[in-house]
């Protein structure tokens, strides 16, 4: 994947009729707005790096909302790659490829209906992405508190064993419970 390099510019699609919080661009970076960054910063949680301020250079208003008189400052940060990893025994995952490297654990996957990490894999980290998944951003609890307490929007936050990825439909795995 390339790297975004400065100057960050960008431009944010608004859905409803604020701004959200938290924005997914592509890559492994992730936009965050300023009053998250700062509570983040505040608050001493953990792994995201940078903070550096992005220019907003157009709105794009996806539903006819009065307009918000102040576009908020955003930041790019980028969560980190933990020493956690992922329990492959034990999650619920079509496996097309068997892992070929136990240190970063990248297996073929064509579905996931559920995970776990590897117990005593991770280091405590509030924000991270795990070895064999690291296309999904994990967080604490500790962080999962934090968005609740500061009502942190546009994002979704799942129990990694109720996420599921599977854009081919293909179900769960056969030997998974509540397959059959």
């Amino acid at each position: 994947m390339r790297l975004w390099l400065p100057p960050y510019r960008g431009e944010v699609e608004r859905y409803g009729s604020a701004f959200g919080d938290f924005v997914k661009p592509s890559g492994y970076d992730i936009i965050i707005s300023e009053r998250m960054a700062e509570a983040f910063q505040a608050e001493g949680l953990t792994g995201l790096q940078g903070f550096h301020p992005v220019e907003v250079t157009r709105v794009r208003v996806r539903r006819k909302r009065p307009q918000p008189l102040k576009v908020p400052r955003y930041f790019v940060a980028t969560p980190c790659f933990g020493r956690a990893a992922m329990d492959v025994a034990h999650s619920r995952l079509r496996i097309r490829e068997p892992m070929k490297c136990t240190e970063c654990r990248c297996i073929s996957v064509d579905s996931v209906h559920g995970f776990t990490l590897e117990p005593g894999t991770w280091a405590g980290e509030d924000v991270f992405r795990p070895r064999g998944e690291q296309s999904s951003i994990v967080v604490s609890e500790r962080f999962a508190a934090f968005v609740q307490r500061h009502a942190l929007t546009n994002m979704k936050l799942i129990p990694t064993e109720e996420f599921v990825w599977d854009s081919s439909r293909l179900g769960p795995p056969p030997d998974a419970p509540g397959s059959h």
